[in-house]
Formats: C-alpha cells, structure tokens, sequence
C-alpha cells in the first residue's frame, strides 16, 4: 500500500507536497483496513464496513496545513478515486438495499471532497445508467426498485452536473440516456429532480447540448401533464431552460402543451408557462422565427384570473416590446420621432401599448388571426373563452391596422357571438367595440349590413350593436339614418320570434342613441319603428319595461317631455307605414301587432292623424276579411272608445267619421252569420258599439242616428248565445231610448218591448236586470197622452205580461219588476198596485175585492174563479159561466179550464176531491194552486206571486170558504 502512495523520484522536494503525501498516505493506511470488509460475503460484514467509512469520511476530515481547502481536497483525490471510488460503485448494485443506500451516500461524500470530481465521471455514470436504465423505460421498471434510492442516485448526477460543469461533455449520452428515463419515474420526487438536473446539465454543457437536446421534449411532455402540480412547474421550467440552450427546432412540440397548460387549474402552473414564454420572447436565439407561435401564449395571460399572473404577463410583454423596438430602432425611426397622441377615443388611452409591441402584433396578425378563427369555434368551453379573450387582446394593439383583416375577424365575431357561453360572448362584444373605435364606420357597416340582409341572425345584431357603442359619435354621425333604416326593414326588425333576437335588436337602437343622441333626430320615424316592433313581438316576452326607457330616452334626445309626445309627432308616418301592407293582414301578422301598440300608445295623437285610422280600420274591418284579426281589432278599437276623449276625439273631429264606423264597420258586423267564430265577432262589435255610445263623446242627436241605423241589428243581437252579447244590447238599447227623446218611429217603438219581454226569461239575472231597466225606459218614453191612447194596448199586454215576475224567487227581480209597473202609472192605469210594498199582498186585496163582488151577486164561481175572472176595473170577466143553483160552490166552471187564471197556467191542474168546497164537493189543492205553481220550463220562470201560509189572500180564502153555505 505504500508503494501506492510513493512520489515519483524525479520529481524535485517541496514541502507541502511532502505533507499532502503524508496525508495522502495516512488516509490510504486508514481506508484500506475497512476496504476488505466490502467485499464480504455476509450483508451485515459489508454494512458495518460501509458505515465504517462513512464514519471516517465524516469525522476524520483531513486538514491541510495552513488550513488550505485546496490542499486538503487534492490530498483526499488520491486515495477517493483509487480506493474508495470502484468499490462503492460495485457497491450500487449490492443486493442489500442498505447497503446501495449507504453506497450513494458515501459517493455524494466523496464527489464534495475531491479536488477533481471530474475525474469520476468517467466510472461514475455508467455505473449510475446501470441501476437507473432499463431495457424499456416506459414499459418496465428501472433495475433500482426503490424509490428513494433512485432519487438519491439522480441526486448524485445532479451532484456530477453542478461539479463537473463543461467537463461532462463527454459523457453527454450517458447523462440524457439517464434523464430520459429519470424523467418517466412512477415516483415524483423523482421526475422534479430529474426536471432540475436536465436543466442543470443544459447550462453546464451549453456548447454541445443542443445535439442532444431533443431526445429530452419527448419524456418532458410525456411529464408535462402530471398529476402532481409541482411536477408540472419543474417540466415547465426544465423545458425552457433545454429549448433556451438547445435547439430552436423543438419549440413547435412543446407549445401546444404549453398552450395547454393554460387552462391549468393551479395558477402556479399557469405562471411558469407566461414566465418561460416570456423569457424566450426575450433571449431565443431563434425567437424572430417563432414570435406569431410565441405571442400568443404571453397574451393570453392578460385575462388571467390572478392578477398577479396577469401583471406578470403585461410586465414581460412590455420588456418584449422595447427589446424588439431597440433591435430595430432605424426601421422604426420616423415613427418614434414622429409619434402621435393616442386615438382619441382610444379605451385605455394612458395604459396604450408600447411601439414594439404594436409594431409585433401587427406584423404577426396575419399568421396569429387564421389559428383564433378556429379555435374560437372549438367544441371546448375553455378553448373558445382564451381565443375570444386573445383576439380582443390583439384588436387593441393592431388598432387601424384591424381594418385590412376586418372581413375575417368580423365573419369570426358573427359565429362566436352566437356561443351559448357568456364569457365567450362578452369578449366577442369587446372586440367589436374596438372595431367600432379604429375602423371606419363606412367600411365595417358595408359588412355587417349586407350580412344582416342576407341572413339576419341574433349574433349579427349584437356585433352591429357592439361597433356602434365603440364608434365616435363624429365618425357615425352621417350613417345614423342609414343604421335606423335598415333596422327598419321588415326582414331584419321581424327576422325572427325568439327573444334572444329581440334583446339584440332593442340592443341596437340603444347603442344608435346612446351614442348619436341629437343627431338622432333625422332618423326618429325608423327608430320608434322598431321599438314599435320590439313592444309589439316580444313585449310580454319581458322587453317592455326597456322598450319604454329607450322611448323615454329617444324623446327626450328629440327635445320631448314624453312618450305621447314622439308619438304625437310620428304617428303620422307610422300609420302610413303600417297602411302600406293592411289588405294583407291576418289574425296572425306581426303588422296587426304593430298596429296595436301604435294605437294604445299614441293616445291624444290619435285625434289628429283620423284621415289615416279610419280607412285602415274600415278596411280591416270588412265581413270578408280574416275573424280573428276583426277580433283583436275590436278589442283595440274598444279601449280606444272608452277613452275617446284623450285619444280618438281628442280634437274633437271624431264626429266626421261617425257615419263612416256605423256604416262601413258596424253595420256588417252586426249582421247574422251563422258558426261561433261569427257570433265572437258580433260581441266584438256589440262591445265596441257599448263603448262609443258609452263614452260621451256623443251628443243625443249623434246617438239618435246611431239608433236609426243599428236599431234593427241590436235588437237581433238579443238573441245570442252569449250572455255578454244579449246584457250589452240591453244596455245599448236603454241609452238609444234614454237618448230618443220619444222622437221614435212607432212602428219601431213597438218592435223594441216584446224582445225585452223575453230577456224577462234569461237564464242570466243580470239580463233580466237590464231588461226591466229598459222597458222602464221604454215606458218613460210615452210621455204625451197621445202616445198614451196609441200604445194603450201594448202598455196593458205589457203590464200583464210583468204580473208573472212579481212571484220571481230572486228578490231583485221582483224588486225590478214591481218597480217597471209602478213606472208612469199614474200616466196610464192599467193594473194598478194601489202602492202597497208588497205584490202578494196587492194581489190579495184585489182579489178579495173580486170576490166580493162576486159573492153578493151570488155569481156561482169559485174564488180562484174570481181572481183569475177578475179584471182591473173590478168588473167580474172570468171565463166561467155562474151557474145556477144556491150558492159559488155548487158548481165551478173554472175548475176544467184552469188556463183561465192566467195565460201561463200550467195545463194539469190538479183537484183534490176530499176538500169540502168548490165545484160539486171537489176543490184545489193548496200545492196545486197556479198561483203558488213554481217555474217550468215552457211558460214562465216565475208565475204572478204565490198563495203563502198567513198571506191576505189565504186568509180571504178562509173567510169565504167559512161563509160559504154548505161548508
């Protein structure tokens, strides 16, 4: 072992050799007893000998004279690389995982303390490649099996790389070959020392890296999507630092994964990629080719939603721009020197990007657009909201030069505006704002107004909304008209049903007066246009509350105080408008709607623009023309009527087109046709015609030629099915009697009370109601005595008529009735009531009266006889002959015609043979009396009032039975 050590001959004395030799020697002396304990066939033999060494390595630390580290290292070189070196290396692959540990350690030992770790390299990395290497990486695992043991061997390279430096050139392959499968470890740690080692080794072998560089991007990328976060950063980083030092060429591999990585979930991740993106941008020797692949990553961080990521990212943006602007200083000199303010309605016009990194993104555009157009159309969420973010990014630094690809970027905004994705859609917005605010209006609406033509679509409008909000108003000043009148247009303001495509076009008309606001003023007609649209279409869809703002502003840029004002000053134009396509309305025309809201919000403007309403609506309103549009139509046209004052004859002038309605609109309507449909019209018209007279805005002679013209067609009406219908015509016909003065055609006069008598037998009280109401009218309309003798007769037959409804059961009716016979009645006396307040007990007076008579003349009748013989001056008429004989009772005539009661007595009148009185021993059943006979079907809802139990008549009943003889 001496001889090992021994100095050379020739070589001359010096002292500090001598003593490093000495060192050298003792340290020589001391290992070589502990060495042949490793070669030991017993594991516990080579352990101790293993933690032997590890002990004199650790505590016996060879100190150099004068304390030189130097010295100190080179004595320790000698006996580390002869000695100890190939004995740990064979150590490696012991069998005892113990002792490979204990190997490793005592390696990273000695590679600390050699004055020339290089020299180890040699010996050392192939020892290494053999436990770290397997025949196939990715499919079986490494020779080593334990995992913290082949992180500790990837330690130990990482260890050679750091101390070796440039020296490990030659064993470059050897290296790689170890990292390429390092770099696929199952065990993390792992992967993240071998990400550290591989960059370690780029820069510590930058001259010849870049041959071996690529055979790293493929386990890189494999590791770049890891499980672990922290994995993924040590791929991301070790990535940048081999492409930085190796060759350019693999950068189109690694930034789709990259670009990948930008969705990442971890925001550390996400920074990694915008700091390695940016560091190239900055220092790639081949960064000139790659900058339309590059830009996009660093700009795609500007959204990010840590701030701190997307100051990063402005931050290394700016470093960019002003490193390019300084490499190209004389290409970009005139601009420099003659640079101008920013746009004046530049959106962030104090944070405007620098010259570089306007000049970059304008000169890369053309080859950064193409890849954005696709991928903001991609089936994945996330991919579709970076383009949308990018491309807004990207707008904003190409300013005007936007304009030679604005065919492109706005076919791009038409599609992706229409993403169900909000955050895609308000991106999309953002671009088209800054379109608005660079490109000229001419040239952008040549574009989207031919493209709304063509097919007019929800996205389409809101791209057109978005440009103008980002227009000056200066620049759109002359295209206002223009905009309003192609909104106008029916085949881009009625495209479609779908709300979506209403929100967008109110979004329109919004942006064109938000931002022209007074110039706004040419173009009113078409703009309430299609606000009347929007109001009409999809208003109760829920845009009315808005459609009402934009009104209210769009009145108030035309210098008005409301809403009825710009009505007021359109209406006009907007009738004509709406005139323009009238004879081809239907039911369900969206003009019919339109039309609709023109009426219900024009209000006191309606009176002034009657030349224009009237024919429209007696041309609507024809028999021929579809039912249902009649129907809405009079349903419009009646809420019009009930306010005529502040709408229709708001200028007093409705009267001139009076007899046109009545003629050209009522006066069809009203006629019978048979079907449902058609009776639905006729309440419609009977409805609307209530309203007009109903209104007050008719004076009584206006009224009276209403009445001549639809008496007849009222009076028809009373025979509809709908109740609604036959309570209208009552009314109707009681205001053309209120309003007749008695100034009626008698033979019509007459017509009017038998139809009013049958609506007595309505199944609807209501109409009842109103029926009586109206023939009280009737009766106060003979009101001289020469219309009191000519209508005497009708007036008696009337009276009788009503004598059946004093026993109605619904009290109000009763009510009604005895009010209709007390009318005029001391005028003409028919059936006088002798004003008692009860009309059972009116009739029980007069028929105790009646027979009274009838007793003292000891006329042989009954007393039901008598009251039905009875007539009103108290004369005895009764269709029963007196018989002869001693007394009434003896015979009774009445008793086989019980009709002469009353003309609507019940034909099987029952007799009760065991009473004691009547005609031969045989008398009337209380139940059976037609005076107390409920209503039947066929002849009466009511008969006159009923016999009760302790009612007048029942008591004279008793009385006359008593005095009776016989009884």
């Amino acid at each position: 072992m001496a001889a090992l050590v021994a100095k050379d001959p020739a070589a001359s004395p010096d002292p500090a050799e001598a003593a490093e030799t000495a060192e050298a020697a003792e340290l020589s002396r001391v290992l070589s007893r502990m060495l042949p304990g490793l070669e030991a066939d017993s594991k516990l033999s080579r352990r101790r000998a293993l933690e032997a060494l590890q002990r004199a390595l650790e505590v016996a630390r060879p100190e150099a004279p004068d304390g030189d580290p130097t010295a100190a290292a080179a004595a320790f070189q000698g006996p580390w690389a002869r000695l100890l070196l190939p004995r740990l290396l064979r150590c490696l692959a012991d069998p005892a995982e113990g002792c490979r540990a204990l190997a490793v350690h005592l390696l990273d030992l000695g590679l600390r303390r050699a004055a020339r770790p290089r020299d180890a390299l040699p010996r050392l990395l192939p020892a290494l490649a053999a436990r770290l290497v397997g025949p196939e990486p990715a499919r079986r695992p490494p020779p080593e099996a334990c995992e913290e043991l082949r992180l500790a061997l990837v330690q130990l390279l990482h260890l050679a790389v750091r101390l070796s430096g440039a020296a490990l050139a030659p064993h470059l392959d050897d290296a790689v070959r170890v990292l390429r499968c390092t770099l696929l470890d199952p065990f993390a740690a792992v992967r993240r020392e071998s990400c550290e080692c591989a960059a370690g080794l780029a820069r510590a072998t930058p001259d010849h890296f870049h041959m071996q560089s690529e055979s790293l991007i493929g386990p890189l990328m494999q590791s770049i999507s890891h499980q672990h976060w922290k994995v993924r950063v040590a791929v991301i980083e070790a990535t940048g630092v081999v492409i930085q030092f190796g060759s350019g060429k693999s950068v189109d591999d690694v930034l789709p994964h990259f670009a990948q990585r930008l969705f990442d979930d971890v925001p550390q991740v996400r920074q990694a990629v915008t700091r390695v993106v940016g560091g190239w941008l900055l220092s790639l020797r081949d960064r000139y080719s790659f900058f339309h692949r590059l830009i996009p990553l660093l700009l795609s961080a500007f959204d990010d939603e840590i701030p701190e990521i997307a100051c990063g990212a402005a931050g290394l943006w700016e470093q960019v721009g002003l490193r390019w602007q300084m490499e190209n200083e004389e290409e970009l000199q005139d601009k420099l020197d003659f640079a101008g303010p920013p746009p004046a309605h530049h959106p962030s016009p104090g944070s405007r990007p620098g010259l570089g990194c306007r000049e970059l993104v304008f000169r890369n555009l053309s080859k950064i657009l193409p890849a954005i157009c696709h991928d903001i159309t991609d089936w994945v969420v996330g991919t579709r909201v970076k383009s949308a973010q990018l491309l807004a990014v990207l707008l904003l630094h190409a300013e005007a030069h936007i304009t030679q690809h604005l065919e492109p970027v706005l076919r791009t905004l038409l599609r992706a505006c229409a993403d169900e994705e909000e955050a895609v859609v308000r991106s999309c917005t953002r671009s088209a704002e800054l379109i608005g605010t660079f490109v000229s209006p001419e040239v952008f609406l040549k574009l989207l107004l031919s493209a709304l033509r063509k097919s007019p679509s929800p996205s389409g409008l809101l791209v057109l909304a978005s440009v103008i909000r980002g227009c000056p108003r200066e620049a759109l000043r002359p295209h206002v008209k223009v905009i309003a009148v192609e909104l106008a247009h029916a085949h881009i303001c009625q495209g479609s049903e779908n709300r979506l495509y209403g929100e967008r076009l109110l979004q329109c008309v919004q942006a064109v007066v938000s931002v022209s606001r007074e110039d706004c003023r040419g173009a009113g007609v078409p703009l309430v246009e299609v606000l009347v649209t929007v109001l009409a279409l999809w208003g109760p869809a829920g845009l009315g509350a808005e459609v009402q703002e934009t009104l209210a502003e769009l009145a108030a840029v035309e210098s008005m105080d409301a809403i009825q004002d710009l009505f007021r000053a359109h209406v006009g134009p907007l009738l004509e408008w709406l005139a323009a396509s009238h004879q081809d309305w239907t039911g369900h025309s969206k003009e019919l709607l339109q039309f609709d809201v023109v009426l219900t919000h024009s209000g006191p403007a309606l009176g002034e623009a009657l030349p224009q309403l009237v024919p429209i609506l007696r041309s609507c309103l024809q028999p021929a023309r579809d039912p249902p549009m009649r129907l809405k139509l009079f349903s419009t046209l009646t809420g019009l009527l009930l306010g005529a004052r502040e709408t229709v004859d708001s200028q007093g002038q409705f009267h001139g087109y009076l007899d046109t309605l009545i003629k050209d609109v009522f006066v069809p309507n009203l006629q019978w046709h048979a079907g449902r449909t058609a009776a639905a019209v006729r309440t419609a018209a009977v409805s609307c015609l209530w309203a007009l007279v109903s209104s007050g805005v008719l004076s009584d002679e206006q009224i009276q030629e209403v009445q001549e013209m639809l008496m007849p067609q009222i009076l028809t009406t009373l025979e509809e099915d709908s109740q609604m219908t036959r309570l209208i015509s009552c009314r109707i016909i009681n205001v053309f009697l209120k309003t007749s003065d008695g100034v009626i055609d008698p033979d019509k006069f007459i017509k009017i009370y038998p139809e009013l008598l049958k609506r007595l037998d309505d199944v609807s009280n209501e109409v009842r109601l109103a029926a009586t109401s109206t023939l009280v009218t009737w009766l106060e309309c003979v009101s001289n005595e020469a219309g009191k003798c000519y209508y005497q007769s009708n007036i008696q037959h009337l009276y009788r008529e009503l004598l059946v409804y004093l026993d109605d059961p619904e009290s109000a009716i009763q009510d009604a009735v005895l009010g209709c016979r007390k009318a005029k009645n001391e005028g003409h006396v028919s059936y006088p009531l002798n004003h008692h307040r009860r009309p059972a007990e009116g009739l029980a007076t007069r028929s105790l009266e009646a027979l009274r008579r009838r007793t003292d003349r000891q006329a042989g009748a009954c007393p039901l006889h008598a009251l039905g013989s009875s007539s009103p001056d108290g004369q005895d008429e009764g269709p029963g002959s007196p018989a002869e004989g001693p007394g009434w009772n003896s015979r009774c005539f009445i008793l086989q015609k019980p009709q002469a009661l009353h003309p609507r007595a019940p034909k099987g009148l029952e007799v009760d043979s065991s009473r004691p009185w009547g005609c031969g021993g045989r008398g009337v059943t209380a139940s059976s009396c037609p005076l107390r006979t409920p209503p039947r079907p066929g002849w009466a809802r009511a008969s006159t009032p009923g016999v009760t139990q302790g009612s007048s008549l029942s008591v004279a009943m008793t009385d006359l039975r008593s005095r009776a003889p016989g009884t």
